[in-house]
């Protein structure tokens, strides 16, 4: 038996004695997994920069501080969460208890990415514990340092039996997919995210597929384009473009392309300096593999800006490339570094003909003046999410699902949509053994002939919570009638 079988058993063994049912253990949990982030948060800082070059600073703002935040907002509204939900009755079902239970789904694995290597990891895994599940952790082998430190500290902060951490490579990945779990939420590629469907539909398990793709930056003309271009600089080369949310690209008309060009360029030193190489909060690319693969992304495309690089520090400036079309080789697949192509269109039609043409991306961009323009691209585009005037700032809302669709994923997260992703909504009835007389209109004989009682009380729906509000009101008239009555004697 494998290690990997040995550990999701253990996890399953576990989750089957109840213990995660209690709301009190799962908030338990999560304030360790609360303290861990803040009693560790060296540990954490010192991994992320030797996997990413990435400061103290930047790991706080893009990986620790988010999670604080959805642990937060986890334990403060679990109870609701987990409540039961009432749901419309029609008046067959007026005088049952109706209502939806979340419920756990078992035992969910969660395979992280290496960009944000504790956001996209841990995140889920807040969900996972609010909605009373066991969960094993795969960390990404490509950020090593991140992964040693979470197999190594985690499990003396949580459960090691139902939150144990798997490290290893793609064998031990393909292991822990041949086990049956309830759930499997992975962050990736979109070709790694083919394979993880395969494995889970041998076991009919469901899956929440994070991805990525191309996203998309439409700039109109006729807006601030010194304000668009300081948003847009800033969401591309954080994490040195390491970011599934990032600008993928420019659309543009021709006749701005140097004005953009030359304000990006005004940008790029102020945020990183004159030179981004010796800068504390610009990092490095995460490894030599993905440094030639970006720098092969450049090939046959005109740097407009920047474009120096030293492989032995996986270093790549901020650069932008110009005069870029759809058949340039950057432009075959997410660039995911710090790349900026710029593509010019006639206008907005194009644009939107531009993106139709494509997979669907995780986010859209568009920077406009023009609300009617931004309603169009809403209306006349598909992706996970659209974003005007501003670049990332969407995946901090957690009253916003995060997600893709179609080619840039499935299922999404974040607040009470990670604990809705991973519960079943289970359906409940509690109907009374009374009213036999209404029941029997659905039993034979003469069914036919109570065909049309039936129609009347099943198809006429019965909203409740009006009808309570309509008794209390009718309540209040009469007190008041009969008060004004008392009173007039």
């Amino acid at each position: 038996m494998s290690r990997e079988q040995l550990v999701v058993q253990r996890a399953r063994k576990s989750f089957q004695t109840g213990k995660t049912k209690p709301l009190e253990y799962r908030i338990h949990q999560l304030k360790n997994l609360l303290r861990f982030i803040s009693e560790r948060r060296g540990d954490i800082a010192d991994a992320v920069k030797r996997d990413l070059g990435k400061s103290a600073r930047g790991t706080e703002l893009f990986e620790t501080l988010g999670l604080e935040g959805e642990i937060n907002l986890s334990m403060e509204k679990l109870a609701e969460w987990a409540a039961p939900r009432p749901v419309e009755k029609s008046l067959l079902t007026i005088s049952d208890e109706v209502y939806l239970q979340p419920e756990p789904l078992g035992v969910v694995l969660i395979i992280g990415a290496w960009n944000y290597p504790w956001a996209v990891t841990l995140q889920p895994l807040v969900g996972a514990i609010a909605a009373g599940n066991a969960a094993v952790i795969k960390p990404s082998e490509v950020s090593s340092h991140s992964a040693k430190v979470m197999e190594e500290l985690l499990p003396q902060y949580l459960d090691k039996d139902l939150y144990p951490v798997v490290t290893g490579g793609v064998s031990e990945t393909q292991e822990l997919l041949k086990q049956r779990f309830d759930h499997v939420f992975y962050t990736g590629s979109s070709t790694v995210g083919k394979l993880v469907m395969e494995a889970a539909a041998r076991h009919l398990t469901p899956v929440t597929l994070e991805l990525g793709g191309k996203s998309p930056c439409y700039i109109d003309k006729d807006c601030d384009i010194r304000i668009a271009c300081r948003r847009i600089t800033w969401g591309k080369f954080v994490n040195c473009g390491q970011t599934c949310i990032a600008p993928d690209f420019i659309l543009c008309e021709a006749s701005i392309q140097s004005q953009v060009i030359e304000e990006i360029k005004k940008c790029i030193k102020e945020f990183y300096t004159d030179n981004p190489e010796t800068f504390e909060d610009y990092g490095r690319i995460i490894n030599q593999r993905h440094f030639k693969r970006l720098m092969a992304l450049m090939e046959g495309s005109t740097v407009a800006v920047g474009g120096n690089c030293d492989e032995s520090q996986c270093y790549i400036a901020p650069t932008v490339l110009k005069d870029v079309t759809g058949e340039s080789k950057v432009m075959k697949e997410e660039i995911f570094g710090p790349l900026l192509p710029i593509i010019t269109v006639s206008g907005a039609d194009e644009a939107i003909q531009f993106i139709n043409a494509r997979e669907k991306p995780l986010v859209i961009y568009i920077f406009s003046h023009d609300n009617k323009l931004i309603k169009r691209m809403i209306a006349e585009t598909s992706s996970g999410a659209l974003l005007a005037n501003d670049c990332l700032v969407h995946f901090t809302v957690s009253a916003l699902p995060f997600g893709g669709v179609g080619n840039s994923g499935m299922g999404c997260y974040h607040g009470q949509h990670s604990f809705d992703q991973l519960s079943h909504l289970r359906s409940c009835l509690i109907k009374q053994l009374k009213m036999e007389g209404v029941n029997s209109m659905r039993y034979p004989p003469h069914t036919a002939k109570k065909l049309g009682w039936a129609r009347f009380f099943l198809l006429k729906r019965v909203n409740v919570c009006r009808l309570r509000r309509m008794a209390l009101l009718a309540t209040l008239a009469g007190l008041a009638a009969f008060a004004v009555q008392r009173f007039l004697q």
